[in-house]
C-alpha cells in the first residue's frame, strides 16, 4: 500500500530544497560572468575559467588539498578498521569505556579548541622532539588524520557488527588462519564500507578550515583557507568558477555512482 505524503509536507520540502539550491544556482551561473564583480551581471563569457587556470595559488592551494586529503583519508581508514574491528571482535576489555570515549570526542569537540589544542602540540613536540619544525602539510595531514579515523571507525564499526562470522569460521576450518583470513575474507566483504570511510575522511580533510588555519604555516596554505582569505576581499567571479568545477565534478561522481549501483540492484 503506497501511502499519500501530505501537500504540506510537499510544499516544505520544496522551499527547503529551493532555499538550499537556488544560492548555488546563482554561483555557478555568475561564474560566467564577464565583469569583474560578482554582484554585477555584464555579459555571458567564459573568460574566468580560462583565468583560474593561470591562478598559480589556487592551483597550487588544490593540489596541497588533494594531496593532504588522500594521505589522511588514508591514515584515518586504517586506524579506523582498527579501531572498529577491536571494539567489535574484542568485546568487553579493560579500558574499553577510556578507548570508545577518546575515539569519540573528536565528534562532538568544536573545531576550534581542536586546533587550538593540536596546534599547542605541535609546538610542545617541536621543543621537545625538535619535529615538527614549523607548521606546514606534515602537520595538517596529522591533524586531519586524528579527526577523520573518529569518523571513519563509526562507518567501519556498523558494517563490522553485521558481518556474517561463519564465513570467516568456515576458512579456518579449511586451514586458513590469520592474517590470512582478514586480507583474504573479511577485508573484501567489508571494503564498501571501507572506501565509505575514505570518501568521507577526504571529504573532511578537503572541506576542512578551522584546523587547518591552525596547524598551516607559510606556502602550506590549503584551497579552502585561499579562498576565505579572497572572500574576505570581495568575492570574484574567478572563485566562483572553481566552485563550479568542484560541484559539477560531485555531481558526476554522485550521478555515476547512482547509475552504478542502479543497475548492480537490477
Amino acid at each position: 500500500m503506497v501511502r499519500r505524503v501530505p501537500l504540506l509536507f510537499i510544499i516544505l520540502g520544496v522551499i527547503g530544497f529551493l532555499a538550499l539550491y537556488i544560492p548555488v544556482v546563482v554561483m555557478m551561473a555568475y561564474s560566467f560572468n564577464a565583469g569583474k564583480l560578482s554582484s554585477v551581471w555584464a555579459g555571458f563569457s567564459f573568460h574566468w575559467y580560462g583565468a583560474l587556470l593561470g591562478n598559480e595559488a589556487l592551483l597550487s592551494a588544490l593540489g596541497k588539498s588533494l594531496l593532504i586529503g588522500a594521505v589522511a583519508a588514508s591514515l584515518s581508514t586504517i586506524f579506523g578498521v582498527l579501531i572498529a574491528a577491536c571494539f567489535v571482535r574484542f568485546g568487553r576489555f579493560r579500558g574499553r569505556l577510556l578507548l570508545s570515549a577518546l575515539a569519540s570526542a573528536p565528534l562532538v569537540i568544536p573545531e576550534v579548541v581542536m586546533g587550538l589544542s593540536l596546534l599547542l602540540l605541535f609546538i610542545g613536540m617541536e621543543q621537545l622532539l625538535g619535529w615538527p619544525k614549523g607548521r606546514g602539510l606534515d602537520t595538517i595531514i596529522i591533524a586531519h588524520a586524528t579527526f577523520g579515523m573518529c569518523f571513519a571507525a563509526v562507518v567501519i564499526q556498523a558494517r563490522l557488527r553485521q558481518f556474517d562470522r561463519s564465513l570467516e569460521e568456515a576458512a579456518m576450518d579449511l586451514g586458513a588462519r590469520q592474517p590470512f583470513i582478514f586480507f583474504s575474507v573479511t577485508l573484501p566483504l567489508i571494503a564498501p564500507a571501507i572506501l565509505s570511510a575514505w570518501l568521507l575522511t577526504f571529504t573532511l580533510s578537503f572541506d576542512d578550515l578551522v584546523i587547518a588555519s591552525f596547524v598551516s604555516g607559510p606556502g602550506s596554505s590549503t584551497l579552502p583557507i585561499v579562498i576565505f582569505s579572497k572572500v574576505r576581499l570581495g568575492v570574484t567571479p574567478e572563485i566562483n568558477a572553481i566552485a563550479t568545477l568542484m560541484i559539477v565534478i560531485i555531481a558526476v561522481g554522485v550521478t555515476a555512482g547512482a547509475l552504478l549501483i542502479g543497475r548492480k540492484k537490477r
